[in-house]
């Protein structure tokens, strides 16, 4: 059984590599690591990034070249790999199979799946485009947990939902009441996968009274300095092993110099 698991958008896997992302990796504890939005095909990435010695990697980028991508890194080899979530009868959608937005893999005990949802911008396709992958992925969720539960196996679903919850997951949550990401619909579907898929949300039920921890800051203005950010990176699991998780935290910079993505990870340690 995993132990610590960490997720992170790294705003562009080439760029975080330069800027600090690799100095991380070699002192991450981390046994599984989800990425999103790597924007970059495998050949693309240096090779101490692409296949890290001491891990074990899984790409899955998307059609559109230097769009979204979502990856996994793992201490062990995964036992299954699964990219996209469709042919699981009327759940998923062949839409998203090569949009870089979702790769799943087992391991002992566990499912680990690496989410970039749709980001959406009211009035645009981007909007439209969210609300139909939000459509299709909250049924496969449930069929997953139930696959899952069938196997004796838990789910830990990590990445970037692009979907402040509560208003305690956002510094400015007056202002973003009509924006993409605080929509009341928005909110009110990542309360289905809560309540009616029956996932919770590891870092807030370990953090139940506290505002944030806050996840993403803008690069505009001092949005980070101020600490003036979303908490959009989630770790979503079935209540069995999210029972388990002991200490959830976000891992984040000490200065706005030393930040390598506009993202800073989220990381949970589960006891076995």
């Amino acid at each position: 059984m995993l132990t610590t698991v960490t997720t992170v958008n790294v705003n562009g896997l080439r760029a975080a590599a330069k800027k600090g992302f690799v100095q991380w990796l070699a002192r991450t504890e981390a046994d599984v690591i989800c990425l999103q939005e790597v924007r970059a095909e495998p050949q693309q990435l240096p090779d101490e990034v692409r296949d890290p010695e001491g891990w074990h990697t899984v790409h899955a980028p998307a059609a559109a070249k230097g769009r979204a991508g979502v990856s996994l890194y793992t201490r062990r080899a995964p036992e299954r790999v699964q990219i996209g979530f469709s042919g699981f009868g009327d759940a998923g959608s062949e839409e998203f199979d090569a949009s870089g937005r979702y790769v799943e893999i087992d391991l002992p005990g566990v499912t680990v799946a690496s989410l970039y949802l749709p980001s959406g911008e009211v009035g645009t396709e981007k909007q439209d485009e969210k609300e139909r992958f939000m459509a299709a992925f909250l049924p496969y969720l449930k069929g997953l947990k139930e696959r899952a539960a069938a196997g004796g196996r838990e789910v830990v679903v990590c990445g970037d939902w692009n979907i402040a919850h509560q208003e305690a997951d956002l510094k400015n949550w007056k202002g973003n009441k009509k924006n993409s990401g605080f929509l009341p619909e928005e909110r009110e579907w990542l309360t289905r996968v809560f309540d009616e898929a029956e996932y919770v949300d590891v870092v807030r039920s370990l953090h139940p009274d506290e505002e944030g921890p806050y996840s993403w800051w803008s690069y505009r203005g001092r949005a980070f300095d101020n600490d003036t950010g979303w908490r959009i990176d989630y770790q979503v699991a079935t209540p069995g092993l999210a029972g388990r998780a002991v200490k959830g935290w976000v891992e984040r910079a000490a200065t706005h110099a030393g930040r390598w993505s506009d993202h800073a990870p989220v990381t949970v340690v589960f006891e076995q």
